[in-house]
């Protein structure tokens, strides 16, 4: 009897606070993106080029941005370098004398030749991968062909590839950029031309990426990933994503449409929960274009924006000056009512995280009971997630009580009803909201 009075206090509550609105208190969902944006922005940069680091982080670190940098560990002291794996370099390049470049011996060779000591060794290889990548088989076997008949002139040397001459950066540099919320992330050793390269080289330049940044930073760097050129080569991408757990050129997900850097695809078109929609303000796009990319990604609440950046201050592809970062981050932080900024990494946790998550929510007499449980690792998916739940209409102010914290939230309005933010962690355990006595 004593269950059935309990029960039916609970209804009788439920229906006294329920308005013709039909808000229903005790409803609870994760919201889309943290902090109920509209949007989600990633910065991220390729290359690991020094101005990244002299100038874009300064800017990024007074407007409160976090950033993504995929880095290749080569220019980076105490970490592993580039080399060749595999058979003897004399007996392959002896082999290119009598048998002619073929799909058997193809990748092979051109894994090597960046390691052969010639001149332009890394250019014929990055020319064969973009022959190779556009479907010109023929043309990719003639220009190895080509490459071997000077190696077999020259004298061969063990050469590091590539040979950065540039400022170098340091893992302490590095440790200090992570402290200030930045991600630094994967983008191979000595960005190579993945789709060209057999499998024990192919997997060293992942595989090492990965682990040199796990040693100096920690396991929760080891996430992301971009491989070089943007490739999304289909062989690549099934040995890279047994690797890691986020690439930025794909994301095999259901609920996730991806437009890479050179699709015209408008974001709008697409009916999916999320799209990552990848733009690359280079030199010749406009600050007006640039600043698009923002608004429009703020007409629509499924829209992740990832900014893809490589050079600054004349250092690096197609660099932008530091003055237009400057002006174009401004712009970005103008935004902050709307748009949540955060780094790769982060922003793919917590799509995980919100699909992978289950939240429910009933009324107890004059409190609310949410529990939150997640099928996902909370060692690596431990982003907060923001959830919003429908309080009844005459709560002005709500306590949020868990076993770690206690905070007062605030109750806002939609046209569902009346409702409160608040931010928790998978597993963080039952969260009880009740009204805020004498409000």
């Amino acid at each position: 009897m004593k269950n059935v009075n309990f029960l039916l206090s609970i209804l009788i509550l439920f229906a006294s606070c329920t308005s013709d609105k039909g808000e229903a208190p005790g409803q609870t969902i994760i919201t889309k993106w943290q902090g109920d944006k509209r949007t989600a922005i990633s910065i991220t940069y390729d290359d690991g080029s020094i101005n990244q680091f002299k100038v874009a982080i300064p800017i990024m670190n007074k407007l409160g941005l976090p950033g993504t940098f995929f880095i290749n560990t080569t220019k980076v002291k105490g970490s592993a370098k580039g080399k060749f794996i595999g058979r003897p370099q004399e007996t392959i390049i002896k082999e290119t004398a009598s048998i002619k470049t073929n799909k058997d011996n193809f990748f092979e060779r051109a894994s090597l030749i960046r390691f052969t000591g010639i001149d332009k060794g890394v250019d014929y290889h990055t020319r064969a991968g973009s022959l190779f990548e556009s479907g010109k088989l023929k043309e990719a076997y003639a220009l190895m062909d080509s490459a071997y008949a000077k190696v077999r002139t020259k004298s061969i040397k063990n050469k590091i590839i590539p040979d950065y001459t540039e400022e170098p950066t340091t893992w302490e540099d590095f440790k200090a950029f992570t402290a200030q919320g930045h991600e630094i992330a994967s983008h191979t050793i000595t960005h190579p031309k993945l789709a060209v390269l057999d499998e024990a080289n192919m997997k060293y330049e992942l595989e090492q990426c990965k682990a040199d940044i796990e040693k100096f930073l920690g396991k929760k760097y080891g996430f992301s990933c971009e491989c070089p050129y943007g490739t999304e080569n289909e062989r690549v991408m099934e040995y890279a994503l047994k690797i890691y757990p986020a690439l930025r050129s794909r994301m095999p997900v259901p609920y996730l449409d991806e437009i890479n850097r050179a699709s015209k695809k408008q974001p709008g078109q697409s009916k999916n929960e999320y799209v990552q929609w990848q733009r690359g303000p280079v030199r010749k796009i406009s600050m007006v274009e640039m600043k698009s990319y923002v608004d429009t990604s703020i007409v629509h609440n499924n829209i992740w924006l990832v900014l893809v950046i490589h050079g600054i201050d004349g250092i690096g592809w197609e660099p932008r000056t530091g003055a237009e970062i400057q002006e174009y981050f401004s712009y970005i932080k103008e935004k902050d009512p709307y748009v949540w900024v955060a780094t790769f990494g982060d922003v793919a946790r917590y799509m995980r995280e919100r699909k992978n998550s289950t939240v429910t929510g009933i009324v107890q007499g004059e409190a609310i009971k949410v529990n939150i449980t997640s099928t996902l690792d909370p060692e690596v998916y431990d982003v907060p997630m923001t959830l919003k739940t429908y309080v009844p209409r005459l709560w002005k102010a709500v306590v949020f009580n868990t076993k770690a914290k206690k905070l007062k939230l605030q109750v806002q309005k939609d046209d569902t009803g009346y409702f409160v933010l608040y931010s928790v962690k998978p597993g963080e355990g039952e969260i009880t909201l009740s009204k805020q006595s004498g409000r």
